[in-house]
């Protein structure tokens, strides 16, 4: 299965969960693009350490923020009109 396959699987399954769960929640939509990048076994405790402090976390630096930080980081290439659109 082809990652793009497994999100799109993912974001249909996840908003049609979602949506049952609170009648506020009935339009919610999933933004049209996605990201996937791997962690090696080694650094998994540190991401899940990252996950349960990212609501702390992102109150002083804003996802977008962030994600193009780890993209210059990691001297990742992209053009800033098709990452926030």
């Amino acid at each position: 299965m082809t990652v793009a396959d497994v999100i799109k699987t993912l974001k249909a399954n996840s908003s049609k969960w979602i949506k049952t769960k609170k009648s506020e929640l009935k339009n919610f939509q999933w933004q049209q693009g996605y990201a996937a990048f791997s962690v090696s076994p080694s650094s998994l405790p540190q991401v899940i350490t990252y996950i349960h402090n990212q609501e702390k976390h992102h109150k002083m630096r804003t996802f977008m923020e962030e994600y193009i930080s780890f993209l210059d980081k990691h001297g990742i290439k992209y053009d800033p009109k098709y990452v926030w659109d």
